[in-house]
């Protein structure tokens, strides 16, 4: 059975009623709305993927985590999701502009291969660092730019023959300027987006926010196809209008993204979506705020990447990005230090080590109770992960609920946040000759630095500690040293 058919065939019904209420906050109007979507319990959703030109950094992640979270809500809310998520192969230049050179075409000359190599490689990365943050890709659809070719060829001629369109000797350009309510979308005005950083100066453009539809090939380009408009090959934002239009229809529920794409990317996907289509094109916009490291965002070219890889090297889960991320709502900035994500490592094991401890007493049986409501409240209420971290933590320490509604309580957290509750072995004590003399020394420092109140130095050698590997939790009898498994 083709994915088309899996994914948009006969549904079995489902006897537990409508899907729940979710609220979420929609970038195209500025507030909390409630979710409605455009068929009765089918989700549309969109998320824009990596130009695989190199490996996604911790950044780029985020809006992936986020995204999944938004599924992971729908699907607990007794929704059926469809998504698509794109990799972009062809037509992202560097800048983010109209002009200059492909990315896939930099990386690959750089390591002397073909883009399709270049392509793949770091395309197998993405997938696998979704995998580790226990992102489920199996309703995702991943479809590459050079596959939508013609799609995106079909688009652009239906934008020139609607008269959105006019050619220029470097290629056909959508004119802005017949689109009314152009940069509508977090609210951008005309003076806002000329001035914007990725607005060019290109020679016959007749207004600066005019974009690319369909760039005309230049010597050194390394991927080219015919079109009526002569040898080229699309533009960046393209793909992604052509890529929902094929995938997911003219008009979807939901497209999320980082809130950089909004202005410029997302703006120009809404503009010659609904030009060629003649109606709504996304009905809530969603975005996820940066990721910073020292009050910078986290960028390639500013240096200062870390990538998945690294945090699995220096000994850490990759689940604990994850729920370093969850630690903060999807709309506020998150600022990333290898202390913070040591905290984060604490916090999950320790509560992974608790939920094992209350598999141990319900005999895994789960009973509903109203705390189990809370935590779906707060995770339907535009993502309130936060709160709902809160709410379960308070939980399951707390001696007002039974162990098997504490237990049921841990499987909804695990189905909605995406963090491994309900099956985690065991914590194993280590041993004295299994540590490290290093961290046997941190671990002597800590409790001298906790015996003296010096709470600060004991909170920075914890965090040493963590970075090395390890989890210290402080038992009544002296700590309990635990090496987390990967």
């Amino acid at each position: 059975m083709s994915w088309l058919a899996r994914m948009f065939g006969k549904q079995k019904n489902n006897a537990q009623s409508r899907p729940a209420q979710v609220f979420f906050t929609n970038t195209l109007s500025g507030s909390k709305e409630l979710f409605i979507s455009q068929r009765p319990s089918i989700v549309t959703i969109y998320t824009c993927g990596p130009t695989v030109y190199g490996r996604a950094q911790i950044g780029n992640l985020r809006a992936y985590v986020f995204s999944d979270t938004i599924a992971r809500i729908l699907k607990g809310a007794q929704y059926h999701v469809r998504r698509v998520t794109n990799i972009t192969d062809v037509g992202h230049m560097v800048g983010d502009g109209d002009s200059g050179e492909d990315k896939i075409s930099i990386g690959a000359k750089q390591e002397k291969v073909t883009p399709e190599v270049i392509a793949t490689r770091y395309m197998k990365m993405f997938i696998d660092d979704l995998d580790d943050l226990n992102i489920d890709t199996d309703d995702i659809r991943f479809p590459c730019a050079t596959e939508y070719i013609k799609e995106q060829i079909a688009l652009a001629k239906t934008l020139e023959e609607k008269g959105f369109a006019y050619y220029l000797p470097d290629g056909l350009y959508f004119d802005t300027q017949k689109f009314p309510t152009y940069g509508q979308l977090g609210g951008m005005s005309g003076a806002s987006l000329e001035a914007g950083a990725r607005i060019e100066v290109i020679k016959g453009k007749r207004n600066p926010a005019d974009f690319v539809l369909w760039r005309t090939a230049k010597l050194n380009d390394l991927q080219q196809w015919d079109s009526p408009w002569g040898r080229g090959n699309p533009g960046w934002h393209i793909e992604c209008s052509a890529m929902i239009r094929s995938l997911l229809g003219q008009e979807i529920d939901i497209h999320t993204g980082g809130e950089d794409l909004a202005s410029i990317h997302h703006n120009n996907e809404i503009a010659q979506s609904e030009a060629a289509n003649g109606r709504m094109f996304v009905h809530y916009w969603m975005h996820n705020a940066f990721l910073n490291i020292g009050g910078e965002k986290i960028s390639k070219s500013l240096g200062n990447v870390v990538y998945l890889s690294d945090i699995v090297e220096k000994g850490f889960d990759p689940l604990s990005l994850r729920y370093f991320f969850l630690q903060a709502h999807y709309r506020t900035p998150l600022s990333f230090s290898w202390d913070a994500l040591a905290g984060a490592a604490s916090a999950l094991d320790r509560l992974q080590k608790i939920a094992h401890d209350i598999g141990e007493e319900s005999k895994r049986k789960s009973a509903s109770s109203e705390v189990r409501g809370h935590f779906l409240v707060a995770m339907r209420d535009d993502l309130a992960t936060p709160q709902a971290l809160s709410i379960l933590w308070n939980s399951i320490k707390s001696e007002d609920y039974t162990p098997e509604e504490k237990w049921g309580l841990l499987k909804d957290a695990e189905m909605h946040l995406g963090l491994p509750l309900t099956n985690v072995p065991a914590p194993q004590k280590l041993k004295d000759t299994d540590i490290p003399k290093g961290v046997r020394d941190m671990l002597v420092r800590r409790e001298a630095a906790r015996a003296s109140k010096d709470f600060m130095a004991a909170d920075r050698l914890r965090g040493e500690i963590e970075s090395s590997g390890y989890h210290v939790d402080d038992g009544p009898n002296g700590p309990v040293l635990t090496k987390r498994t990967l």
